[in-house]
């Protein structure tokens, strides 16, 4: 979903590079935006987990303390590849209890009371500290140089490939979602095997994919409860798209529809990535510290609020109530979706699908920048610190300094 993005720091070669090769080459913690005020009914925990995501972590915890895992709120999902600090809160249970969990994989750091459930999104920012292997450590120059133009200019801020799934495919998932192409949305999310699908998988897609639904509910692995429900749902529909589509929780079709949002916000950005710091007649500004966005009334007069980065160019997260830009930005914006087949305003209202939509800066500031070389015992490696703001993905710096040079995972080989 990426790959086929222009980067910012074109003009700096690419640096080959790789990345999470070992869990421990990719730290994330997690910075809260604000601290617990030490009463209440609910225990803010900050945890360190390795190798899991966020939503094992919380279904972990939940059975171990004999509770729903509804009563355990997080600001940030992070994913497996890695090892993350963050808060999680949880309701109606005793401080030492909590304190007392012996889990794999997870370690309780400390823990404070709180009068309020943690909300998705309560986090200032996420501090990344990353081990590029396989890359010349001589080259450690061009590197900072591309960590220069990224602090000076801003990182562009476009969504990861986390964002998109593990097969790239749930923003087509959402656009057939939001279509009323049901079928082929459960084609996408079910079948269509691969052959980079882990065994078990593709056995269960292959099966969906030959219509034996029930079969393939029954093969899907652990960790993959949704699929399963979907065929089960299938089963009992007797193939019935539409009935069986909204078998699936809302908070899951709505992970597909905001992929959709961020492939189109991706490809508005890609359009303005030259002059991402840069303001146009129309633009709609956003304000790092508020949050707030808008009209811009004389570019040349707000360049240097945008110099200072206070302000930024936004680009569309698509629904019936986005605020539109107008003018140059306004006619840029507009061809990118046009071309895409997607109208703001006819986005749903109501429902599962239902999209309000916003707006997303096109960059994101670059801050608490370090860099050193290091050797383990897995290596030479070049060690890189940086902070980003919530929603923003460290993966938008790596693509910068690596280009289409990044390997990702722990099956990398080694640069020629």
């Amino acid at each position: 979903m990426l790959c086929n993005l222009p980067h910012l720091t074109a003009a700096i070669p690419a640096i080959a590079a790789s990345f999470r090769r070992l869990l421990e080459d990719f730290e994330v913690d997690e910075l809260p935006a604000y601290d617990p005020c030490g009463s209440g009914n609910h225990v803010y925990v900050r945890i360190e987990k390795t190798g899991i995501t966020t939503r094992q972590a919380i279904l972990y915890m939940a059975k171990a303390l004999g509770i729903p895992p509804s009563t355990i709120g997080a600001a940030g999902r992070k994913d497996a590849r890695g090892i993350t600090r963050q808060v999680v809160s949880v309701e109606g249970v005793e401080p030492a209890r909590i304190e007392a969990l012996d889990l794999p994989r997870i370690r309780v750091l400390d823990l404070a009371r709180h009068r309020s459930k943690l909300r998705p999104g309560s986090l200032r920012g996420n501090r990344f500290t990353i081990k590029l292997r396989d890359v010349s450590t001589g080259r450690i120059g061009e590197v900072q140089e591309v960590l220069r133009v990224l602090a000076a200019r801003g990182v562009p801020n476009y969504f990861g490939p986390q964002r998109f799934g593990m097969r790239g495919d749930t923003g087509e998932i959402g656009r057939c979602l939001l279509a009323g192409d049901l079928a082929s949305a459960v084609r996408l999310i079910v079948g269509e095997p691969a052959m980079d699908d882990p065994a078990l998988v593709g056995h269960a897609r292959a099966l969906a994919a030959a219509g034996q639904y029930g079969e393939a509910a029954k093969a899907w692995p652990r960790g993959f409860a949704d699929c399963a429900r979907l065929c089960r749902a299938l089963e009992r529909t007797r193939g019935d798209a539409r009935r069986a589509i909204f078998s699936l929780e809302p908070s899951i079709l709505g992970l597909y529809v905001s992929a959709y949002q961020a492939w189109l916000f991706n490809r508005v950005l890609a359009e303005r990535i030259a002059g991402l710091d840069c303001l146009l007649p129309g633009d709609i500004a956003f304000a790092h510290r508020t949050g707030i966005c808008s009209l811009v009334a004389d570019p040349a007069t707000e360049q240097a609020r945008a110099a200072r980065f206070e302000i930024s160019p936004s680009g569309p997260i698509v629904g019936f109530a986005m605020p539109t830009p107008q003018d140059e930005a306004g006619a840029i914006e507009l061809a990118v979706l046009a071309e895409a087949g997607c109208a703001a305003k006819d986005m749903p209202r109501v429902g599962p699908l239902r999209c309000v939509g916003g707006r997303r800066p096109f960059r994101c500031p670059l801050e608490e920048m370090g860099i050193e070389s290091g050797t383990d015992e897995a290596g030479a490696y070049l060690e890189l610190r940086f902070t980003l703001p919530a929603g923003s993905y460290a993966t938008a710096v790596l693509r910068e300094i690596c280009k289409d040079r990044m390997r990702d995972g722990p099956d990398a080989p080694a640069d020629e």
